[in-house]
C-alpha cells in the first residue's frame, strides 16, 4: 500500500489533471442530460400516450455497448470526431434514461387531489408545475440524477479510448503495458469519485424530502 501511495504521489500532477478532465466530462454530460430529460419527462407526464414508446426507445439505446456507441458517434457531424465532444454526447445518451424515467415517474406520482387543490386556488398550469408538482417530485427526480451521475463516472473511463482524457487514460495505459499500479491509479480515484457523488446527492435527496 505504501508503495502504491508513493507511486500516486510521484504522478500527482498528471493524476489531478486527469481527475479534472473526468469531472468536466461527467458534469457537462449530466447537466445536458438534465436539460433534456427534465422537460421531456414533464412532457411525457402530460402526454401519457407518448410515454411508453419514448421510454422504450431510451431503454433500447441503453443496451448499445458503450464502445460501439462511441464508434457510431465519431463519424456524425457536429457531435462526432475524436475528443471530449463525442464522449460527452455518448455520456448524455446513457445519463438520459434514469433522469427521464424518474422525472416522468415523479410528476405522475403527485397526488391528483393536491393538483386539484392547487387548481382550485387559482394557480395556472405553469404555477402548479413550479410550486406544487416539481417540489413534490424533486426527490424522485434527484434520485434519477444521482443514478445518472454515478453511471457517467464509470462510463467516462471508456472515453479515453477516443482521446477524451479522464482517468481512463491511466487504465488503458496500464492494460497496454500490464502495469497494475497504473490500472489502480485510474480505477481507484474513479471509484472514489462515484462514491463521493453518490453520497453527496444521496444526502441532498434526504434533505429535500417533502
Amino acid at each position: 500500500m505504501s508503495g502504491f501511495l508513493a507511486f500516486l504521489a510521484e504522478r500527482r500532477a498528471e493524476l489531478l489533471a486527469l481527475v479534472g478532465q473526468h469531472v468536466v466530462l461527467v458534469l457537462a454530460s449530466t447537466l445536458i442530460a438534465v436539460g433534456i430529460g427534465l422537460p421531456l419527462g414533464i412532457l411525457l407526464a402530460r402526454r401519457e400516450r407518448l410515454a411508453r414508446p419514448v421510454l422504450a426507445l431510451a431503454s433500447l439505446v441503453q443496451t448499445i455497448p458503450s464502445l460501439a456507441l462511441f464508434g457510431f458517434l465519431i463519424p456524425m457531424p457536429l457531435i462526432g470526431g475524436i475528443g471530449a465532444r463525442t464522449a460527452i454526447a455518448a455520456l448524455v445518451v446513457y445519463a438520459l434514461l434514469p433522469i427521464l424515467r424518474n422525472t416522468y415517474a415523479g410528476i405522475s406520482s403527485v397526488d391528483p387531489a393536491v393538483v386539484e387543490s392547487a387548481t382550485g386556488l387559482g394557480m395556472t398550469p405553469r404555477q402548479r408545475l413550479a410550486l406544487v408538482e416539481l417540489p413534490l417530485a424533486f426527490p424522485v427526480v434527484l434520485a434519477g440524477v444521482r443514478i445518472a451521475t454515478v453511471v457517467s463516472i464509470g462510463l467516462a473511463t471508456i472515453a479515453a479510448a477516443i482521446g477524451a482524457g479522464g482517468l481512463g487514460v491511466l487504465i488503458y495505459r496500464g492494460v497496454a503495458i500490464v502495469d497494475h499500479r497504473l490500472i489502480l491509479a485510474g480505477a481507484v480515484p474513479a471509484a472514489l469519485l462515484a462514491l463521493a457523488a453518490d453520497g453527496l446527492l444521496g444526502w441532498i435527496e434526504r434533505r429535500v424530502q417533502p
